[in-house]
């Protein structure tokens, strides 16, 4: 048996890449049910989690229905601790808490004025005073983490931990938005952008249904400033180097073609999510580099 987890929309849904993080960061199995925001799939599709009425709700192995980031990331702390979602040093651990605490019921006027978007980034956005005093937050308790804990390498509280999840989707608005940051506060971000997980959270997103309308703004636009993807394109045909999917492994009925060569999947989402960032899908990058 493994567990559930009901998300949102990957491009829009800040809570429910929250949720998946504490899965495919820390390699823990789960089945994913996904509902379109703004319609009536995701209270129909809650009806299966009662009591629950948001995005990510999950449901463990034995049944018990967990909605809240922070109380899936505790459950899946205690019944996982070699995963290790929280540091390991007591006083890490204190710290990666208070830090997930005020993230999960704080910043309302970051997460209002610069709702997630991962499919679009902005020149600029002109945040009003209320957005830039919760950057300036952002920023002193970054550094309160670090100083505290001691971490040099690119994560609050030594290695990568919920904490870091919980702030992913902020790292994200300062992306889209183009929002002012110290240089060092800059660096976490872009270790974000540049996490594995995330990398594949946001290529899915990419191709993860028609744009939502409430998230359209008329700023000017600027290119996505995370990784370059490497350029593929999608092709016709089925005369490619591998026969199965790589990640299905079943026989492959749609096709890209990158650096000049051509490979398969068992369907579009299968291509289309290798297009939007190849170098995210290690299986993918597997028979790539072979």
């Amino acid at each position: 048996m493994t567990y559930d987890l009901v998300i949102g929309d990957r491009a829009y849904s800040s809570w429910s890449l929250r949720g998946w993080l504490f899965f495919d960061a820390f390699g823990i199995p789960v089945k994913l049910h996904r509902a379109r925001l703004y319609t009536d799939e995701l209270p129909t599709l809650l009806k299966q989690f009662h009591p629950a009425k948001t995005a990510p709700t999950m449901r463990t192995p034995d049944g018990v229905v967990v909605p809240e980031t922070i109380a899936i990331a505790e459950e899946l702390a205690s019944r996982h601790p070699e995963a290790g979602l929280w540091p390991a040093d007591p006083k890490a651990r204190a710290i990666a808490r208070v830090l997930s605490a005020e993230m999960h019921a704080g910043f309302t006027a970051l997460r209002s004025y610069c709702p997630m978007n991962l499919r679009v980034s902005y020149t600029d956005c002109s945040p009003p005073p209320e957005v830039i005093a919760d950057l300036d937050r952002l920023q002193v308790i970054w550094s309160w983490a670090r100083d505290q804990t001691g971490s040099i390498g690119p994560w609050l509280c030594g290695d990568y931990s919920a904490a870091d999840a919980f702030f992913a989707p902020v790292a994200t608005r300062i992306a889209t938005y183009n929002l002012p940051m110290g240089a060092e506060a800059m660096d976490y971000v872009q270790a974000h952008l540049s996490h594995p997980s995330f990398r594949r959270w946001r290529a899915m997103g990419l191709i993860d249904g028609a744009d939502q309308d409430y998230y359209r703004r008329d700023y000017p636009t600027r290119p996505w400033p995370g990784p370059t993807p490497l350029p593929a394109r999608a092709i016709e045909g089925l005369d490619t180097e591998n026969a199965l999917c790589p990640y299905s492994g079943t026989p492959v009925t749609h096709a890209l073609e990158l650096d000049g060569r051509r490979f398969g999947f068992c369907n579009a989402f299968c291509r289309d999510k290798t297009l939007a960032d190849p170098e995210a899908w290690p299986a993918f990058m597997a028979i790539y580099r072979s």
